[in-house]
């Protein structure tokens, strides 16, 4: 029954969604854990640890609960952009906690040790000026996501909502609970006298690769540059997608007969088809629906079919499997298929209107012109390596009766055309004149003329049309009957008739394809004039959503400026920090082509994480060298202590944040689809942006950074008197306040 169908696909969605659900909250779970030991392998300090981890099951619940305020509740992409935010959470603990931990150590080896409760509250004063705004940079950052619209942007706001929410939560704590629990667990000092293990042999290898860096200058800006050209060139030869692949665990196949195919006979070419399907062993079941009401949301004329698939994946590969039942398909003649997932096709029919990845709407006033030019865009699209479930939406001929109204005689007889015509229409067609209760359920009852009054032409020219002076005529006599060859369904889009040639991709990337068959239509097919071609699906959005990233993310990197030259009061540390940027592509390129070498929406999504995360990393390096210049440390001190003493939040932050993202990046993949480009750019991107920060950043500000002493002090003077003025300094709080 139709009912038990419809159910049991609802079914199989809801199944696919609780999965993925299930193994987003895994995700989620696995990549605390993984960022807890991050952050003991680092501090390997009991104390310092769990204050630093009780930062990430605060953010996390205040941005479900700034989720719930806004009116958005727990599903799969809110549960998405928590996975991604769930390293980062803890950074600004992480940054504030190894600050203290540090000024403690040195404060008990000072001969002259200052109260335990002074130095926490210096050293929490001295690195928020940079979290905050190294927090704030992150946001501005993850704003063109907000901008995307369509259905990406229904798909990616709520994700950017968790992820921020979560982030700004992240700061309120660092800044509130943070240094109150080192207050009272860290007073003592106790488990400080060292350095952990960890740090201490990280920082004998980095001060000896420092070292050769800071002496050959030249040789590592040439080679950062020379990083940055290869990524920057591999770019356009990525290919492009909207978004990844799912794996719902269902096909949903529909097939097209010739229009004027029976119920009946799509039945029996159903039958056919199922019996092939179930020849695979991943197909669990099949059902068929041939056609659909007129009343349905999804109306279909008897001659298309559609198939619900279940699957359960077995040792194939889902790409072998699809190959494997369009092969089998091809056996079955006179029918055109297109085999896809049912939230793919849902997808790409609130894109285009078509249920393919790929839509070319060829759009002009004649029938024929566009069918013959249709056609030979169909056999452009065949011939293009990587396209299949080639689709030229049919125009064809079907016989019909064609009545023409002469109106000179049916004036003659005191008739006019809507006269004439009604009758016949009455006649051929039927009128519902009344309704027929039968138990809970109410039909129409047609009048119409009895079936010889309709067998033929001749018989039709008889009809007896009335006349207003009460006689009879044959409509042979007011009208033309005739047998006529017209299309039997016209479609139009914005007031225009147009036709569609549909297609989906499989081993190549949509955008090559687009480009490859834009270039062949272009060459053969020439459109007369008034005619013109629209390329919709999901490459339409991917351009548009690629645009909007781009124009917005641009806009946020001229904020991220802005925002780093108030930090500092000087355009110099600035562009040393947007400096750090460009070595973020460099490992998000790398990625990419590690991983299939296309990019879709999240992968440009994960770009604009990963230049947030390491705008934050500059700026703690930056702002550190600036305190020790503050300090009276010559050049070379200043570069070589603020590194070092940087190493470890640096590392601690970027470790955090790339290896929270290892469980969306294994596992099952129901429910990964979309975080799994963007965990890779970011784990790419942060991998060589904090190794080459740490050692080209150090040597940009050795060689450039180091601004004359009267410059210096007065940017330092205008940074103290805003900090005065937010009341940030501690000449305007006691440690006790």
């Amino acid at each position: 029954p139709k009912g038990v169908e419809m159910n049991t696909r609802v079914f199989r969605q809801g199944t696919f969604i609780e999965a993925s659900v299930e193994n987003l909250r895994r995700a989620l779970v696995e990549g605390a854990v993984v960022v807890s030991i991050v952050v003991v392998f680092f501090l390997f300090n009991f104390r310092a640890s769990l204050i630093t981890l009780t930062a990430l099951p605060l953010s996390l619940l205040s941005g479900v609960l700034l989720l719930n305020a806004f009116g958005v509740g727990i599903n799969a992409m809110t549960l998405g952009g928590l996975a991604v935010a769930i390293g980062a959470v803890v950074d600004d603990a992480i940054v504030s906690v190894e600050n203290i931990v540090r000024r403690l150590r040195l404060n008990r080896e000072s001969p002259s040790p200052e109260p335990p409760l002074k130095v926490i509250f210096d050293a929490s004063v001295e690195i928020r000026h940079a979290v905050v705004y190294a927090t704030w940079i992150i946001l501005i950052v993850f704003m063109p996501v907000f901008f995307l619209a369509g259905v990406e942007g229904k798909i990616f706001t709520p994700l950017g909502m968790a992820f921020t929410l979560s982030l700004f939560a992240s700061l309120i704590v660092a800044a509130t609970l943070t240094p109150a629990l080192c207050a009272i667990l860290l007073l003592r000092g106790q488990g400080l006298e060292k350095e952990s293990v960890t740090m201490r042999v990280l920082k004998r290898g980095y001060e000896v690769i420092l070292k050769k860096a800071l002496k050959h200058p030249r040789g590592i800006i040439a080679t950062s540059v020379a990083l940055l050209a290869g990524a920057l060139v591999m770019l356009p030869f990525f290919g492009r997608a909207f978004l990844p692949e799912f794996r719902e665990g269902n096909f949903i196949l529909q097939v097209t007969m010739l229009p004027g195919s029976s119920i009946q006979e799509s039945l029996r070419v159903g039958g056919r088809i199922i019996s092939l399907l179930r020849k695979h062993p991943e197909v669990i079941s099949v059902s068929q629906r041939a056609g659909r009401s007129e009343r349905d949301e999804d109306a279909l004329p008897p001659n298309v079919s559609e198939f619900d698939i279940a699957l359960r994946y077995g040792e194939r590969d889902p790409e072998e499997l699809t190959a494997a039942i369009r092969s089998d398909l091809e056996k079955v003649p006179g029918v055109a298929s297109v085999l896809g997932q049912f939230i793919a096709h849902r997808l790409d029919e609130v894109l285009s209107g078509v249920r393919a990845q790929i839509a070319i709407k060829l759009f002009g006033s004649d029938l024929d012109v566009l069918r013959e030019k249709g056609q030979q865009i169909e056999q452009i699209l065949r011939k293009t390596s990587g396209v299949t479930d080639v689709l030229l939406e049919p125009i064809i001929n079907v016989p019909g009766v064609g009545i023409r109204v002469n109106r000179q005689e049916a004036a003659r007889l005191g008739l006019n055309v809507g006269d004439v015509l009604q009758t016949a229409e009455v006649a051929f067609g039927g009128t519902a004149v009344s309704q027929v209760l039968e138990g809970q359920r109410l039909f129409d009852l047609f009048v119409w003329f009895d079936e010889g009054s309709r067998k033929d032409v001749s018989a039709m020219q008889n009809v007896l049309i009335d006349t207003p002076e009460g006689r009879k005529v044959p409509l042979k006599l007011v009208a033309d009957v005739e047998i006529v060859n017209s299309p039997f369904m016209i479609n139009r889009e914005n007031v225009q008739r147009r036709i569609v040639i549909q297609s989906n991709v499989t081993g190549r990337d949509l955008g090559g394809i687009i480009a490859e068959v834009k270039a062949k239509i272009v060459e053969r097919v020439a459109l007369p004039q008034g005619y013109f071609i629209e390329y919709g699906g999901q490459f339409k959005s991917q351009q548009e959503a690629a645009r909007v990233l781009m124009v917005y993310g641009l806009i946020a990197v001229i904020g991220i400026l802005i925002m780093l030259f108030k930090a500092f009061n000087s355009a110099r540390a600035a562009l040393l920090v947007m400096a750090n940027l460009p070595l973020a592509l460099i490992g998000g390129v790398a990625a990419i082509f590690l991983t299939g070498k296309v990019m879709s929406v999240p992968s440009l999504i994960g770009f604009i994480g990963v230049f947030g995360i390491a705008a934050r990393n500059g700026i703690i390096l930056v702002s550190h060298y600036r305190s020790l210049r503050a300090e009276g440390l010559s050049r070379e001190d200043v570069i070589m202590q603020g590194s070092k003493d940087r190493l470890a939040p640096v590392l601690m932050t970027a470790a955090a944040a790339a290896l929270g993202l290892l469980p969306l990046l294994f596992g099952e993949a129901a429910g990964k689809e979309l975080e799994r480009p963007m965990a890779y750019v970011i784990l790419g991107g942060l991998v060589t942006s904090t190794f080459l920060n740490m050692v080209v950043v150090p040597t940009l500000f050795l060689r450039y950074g180091w601004e004359d002493e009267q410059t210096f002090r007065r940017q330092l003077a205008k940074e103290s008197g805003d900090l005065l003025a937010s009341g940030a300094s501690s000449q305007r709080a006691s440690p006790e306040e």
